[in-house]
């Protein structure tokens, strides 16, 4: 039994396409380079994405809370949790198939929250956008014979937004 997410909505992620910018993309850091685009002697990082994809996810309750408040224009946070479910990753492709790793990563952006409707909750104004900073698995089902991983736990901030490829 793997159980389910609790009051669903829908996130809307743009992934960072990190193939496609081989070469300005620094594995080290796990973020785009820096590239001078318009010779003013100063790099701007530069993003190329995936075609965004939407993902039942249960928003947090104190994150809830702040994007509630972010509605009539007072953001006192910037950052919130999206937990995700492993069975919705899976349908959607969001996991490596050989490693089981949810394919969700630091830098990937939110672009907007959906009701289960789809009717819009709160676009996410970029910049300066919401990014991954943290995903990491947190649950690991209520099955005792065979127990299998259900929940990630998905951290967003704030933080400078790259310009966006296409």
């Amino acid at each position: 039994m793997r159980g389910r997410i609790i009051f669903p909505f829908v996130a809307e992620l743009h992934r960072l396409d990190t193939r496609s910018m081989a070469p300005d993309y620094d594995e080290d850091f796990k973020e785009p380079v820096l590239i001078d685009a318009d010779d003013d002697g100063v790099g701007e990082p530069f993003r190329r994405e995936h075609p965004p994809v939407r993902v039942p996810c249960q928003v947090e309750p104190e994150a809830f809370e702040a994007l509630r408040m972010a509605t009539s224009g007072n953001t006192p946070r910037s950052s919130f949790d999206l937990v995700f479910h492993f069975r919705d990753l899976e349908r959607l492709g969001l996991v490596n198939a050989a490693s089981g790793d949810a394919l969700i990563r630091p830098s990937d952006r939110l672009g907007a929250l959906y009701a289960r409707d789809g009717q819009l909750v709160q676009a996410v104004r970029t910049p300066p956008g919401l990014y991954v900073t943290e995903a990491r698995p947190i649950g690991f089902g209520l099955h005792r014979r065979r127990p299998s991983r259900n929940l990630l736990l998905v951290s967003f901030q704030d933080r400078a937004a790259a310009r966006s490829g296409t």
